[in-house]
């Protein structure tokens, strides 16, 4: 039996997935699928607040990351899996929240001002890119969510939907559970430039990647850059591709031969690299298995996401329903 707490979290459709997506967000819904009463939304809304003027990669972009998701091992028979916008109820919740929700507190929000700094090259300044986090809160109290798997980076932002809930809950009465941190442990996975991994960087290793591009992308990325050549000295501590890999893949014995044949130059960069690869890609080979099976059967993905979406509806609309009777809506 499954604990109590329904667990609520989505990913934008950005298209295929890469290795940091699973460490980050993936293999902890993997776990969770097995532990709690599960939400998985593809956030299709949420991609229009930064790309409402080209949204037409959207569509094709959902069923790339849904078959990411099932190739890892997300189960529709674990968690309901759904398209946000097929579910009318977001958007109805989120207009009353809407009618509550204090400007200057979306005004002060972190993410709000560093994004509006990095996405330069945008214009953001829309309306729904400033109410962004009441969309979100409606995303989660619309299913009842007691728990929200974020990194401790990302907590205060959920503050801000904990502070909405609380206000409606003193204005029309204890409608919705204040939704609850579900601390996560992302470990840091660096692209081969040696940044965050990102498509967008153009660093990433794709979950699709072809082995023979794996080992490209591997044997490219980015080392300890004072380790000028093969008979320098190298400090494990500062490299990229060791922090990444060998962090995530290898084992104990690998590890301590990794730090000591770099620290004594006794090994280079490209055996460091070479007793990894095969790790990874005996990892990827079994997620890429399963890709092709899906991929066949262009039908399955719709079909997922159809039945997802009348388990979400259902729950929606019994809330929709709770909320509407305490503002006095029916």
């Amino acid at each position: 039996m499954k604990p109590t707490g329904r667990v609520l979290s989505g990913m934008r459709p950005t298209g295929a997935l890469h290795l940091g997506h699973f460490h980050g967000v993936l293999s902890n819904w993997l776990k969770l699928q097995n532990e709690y009463d599960c939400f998985f939304f593809v956030a299709d809304w949420h991609a229009l607040t930064t790309d409402y003027a080209n949204p037409a990669a959207i569509k094709d972009n959902i069923r790339e990351m849904v078959i990411d998701w099932l190739s890892v091992g997300i189960d529709p028979a674990k968690a309901v899996i759904f398209r946000q916008s097929v579910i009318k109820e977001h958007a109805e919740l989120h207009v009353l929240l809407s009618m509550i929700t204090p400007l200057s507190w979306l005004e002060r929000n972190p993410t709000y001002k560093e994004q509006m700094e990095a996405l330069v090259e945008k214009d953001v300044r829309t309306f729904g890119f400033l109410g962004y986090p009441v969309l979100q809160t409606a995303d989660i109290i619309i299913y009842k969510a007691s728990l929200v798997p974020v990194g401790v980076d990302q907590a205060p932002h959920l503050e801000l939907s904990r502070e909405i809930t609380r206000r409606f809950n003193h204005l029309y009465g204890n409608t919705f559970p204040e939704p609850q941190t579900l601390l996560t442990t992302s470990p840091k996975v660096l692209g081969t430039d040696g940044r965050k991994m990102s498509k967008s960087y153009g660093n990433a290793i794709l979950l699709s990647d072809a082995p023979e591009d794996v080992e490209k992308k591997m044997l490219q990325m980015m080392t300890d850059t004072a380790r000028k050549r093969r008979t320098d000295a190298g400090n494990p501590d500062v490299c990229p591709f060791y922090e990444t890999f060998h962090a995530l893949y290898s084992d104990e014995t690998t590890v301590e031969w990794v730090r000591e044949g770099c620290a004594k130059a006794s090994i280079g960069c490209t055996e460091c690299k070479r007793s990894v690869i095969p790790k990874v890609l005996a990892f990827l080979e079994p997620v890429q298995k399963r890709r092709a099976e899906l991929e066949k059967d262009p039908t399955a993905i719709e079909a997922i996401l159809r039945d997802g979406a009348r388990s979400a509806h259902e729950a929606a609309s019994k809330t929709m329903h709770d909320a509407r009777k305490a503002m006095g809506l029916e």
